[in-house]
């Protein structure tokens, strides 16, 4: 796999991000071995000192981000699916805010899935993300996905019992079973008019340690650690082998990885927005066309609205 330091300065005018990008994609059928595959604390040519560079170009981000989920919405035919996957404190949260303060609310929906409830774990793992699905026209987005399923419950294998499975399918096999079927379940949905853009934000240990200290330090962010996730750092190595696996058998061409550098969350945030807006372009989303009848119907309703308003100023000249 090509080094990430060799990726080109961030710029997100749509005919660069392309370029932009290129490195931090999970090509198909690639092995992948974290963190040795990507860096961290990579960031394309900026550096901590160019925060005025680094606005500009999340703004262009965020601008063409609005404008294509605009046409988007319009269209009607086609709709994108956002799948973030990170450890704890890599910035999901924050991305998701930053990317998308500038699209209409009422076209995105936002998941976050916690621990399944009861009647969840009743159903197949699938059924409660397929439940969430985004409407065509719509941008959705899960916070942590169903990925969940070959990421904590292998690094955990005692939640699979509370998954209720028969016997026999529990086995060596099960986490390629399950690479299986979800490549293939995204391949339905993308022949269903679903684009699929999956996001895995990369923070080193060293990283996470910092943020942890700093939530420590700082009582309203308190609330954002417990010990539980402290105590998951001594799987670090566990969880950083489940995520090469991930990567390495679910990167498709119809549901591709990429890997957001996230140590700099201001990189995290230029990169994520680049990756969404390439596959809105992608997509090309146009405007609805108006027929001949719609536009005669239309000169009407303007020919109507001037009447009015000439109406309305011989009116007022009386009355003055």
């Amino acid at each position: 796999m090509a080094a990430v330091q060799e990726a080109p300065r961030a710029d997100l005018r749509p005919k660069r991000i392309r370029n932009f990008i290129k490195p931090l994609l999970v090509k198909p059928n690639t092995k992948v071995r974290l963190p040795q595959s990507f860096d961290p604390a990579f960031t394309a040519g900026f550096n901590s000192e160019d925060g005025v560079g680094a606005q500009e170009v999340l703004r262009q981000g965020v601008q063409l981000l609005s404008e294509y989920q605009d046409r988007l919405a319009a269209q009607n035919k086609y709709c994108l699916l956002v799948i973030l996957q990170a450890m704890d404190a890599a910035g999901k949260d924050g991305t998701i805010r930053h990317v998308m303060s500038g699209v209409n609310p009422q076209g995105v929906d936002v998941h976050s899935f916690k621990a399944p409830s009861t009647e969840e774990l009743d159903h197949d793992y699938l059924w409660r993300y397929n439940r969430r699905l985004p409407e065509r026209g719509k941008i959705g987005i899960f916070n942590r996905s169903y990925y969940e399923e070959v990421l904590v419950v292998r690094v955990h294998p005692a939640i699979l019992e509370r998954e209720q499975l028969p016997p026999e399918d529990v086995g060596p096999d099960m986490w390629r079973r399950r690479f299986r079927e979800i490549n293939n379940w995204e391949r339905y949905l993308t022949d269903n008019g679903f684009r699929i853009v999956k996001l895995f934000l990369n923070v080193s240990k060293d990283e996470q340690r910092r943020r942890f200290l700093a939530r420590i330090d700082e009582p309203e962010k308190n609330w954002k650690l417990s010990t539980a996730d402290a105590q998951e750092r001594e799987y670090w190595d566990d969880y950083q082998q489940a995520f090469s696996d991930v990567l390495s058998n679910t990167s498709t061409e119809w549901a591709p990885w990429y890997v957001i550098p996230a140590d700099r969350k201001w990189f995290a945030r230029i990169a994520a927005a680049a990756v969404i807006a390439d596959a809105l372009i992608a997509i090309d989303p146009q405007y609805p066309t108006v027929t001949g009848a719609a536009r005669a119907g239309l000169k009407e309703v303007r020919r109507q609205l001037q009447s009015e308003a000439q109406r309305g100023r011989k009116r007022s000249k009386k009355a003055a």
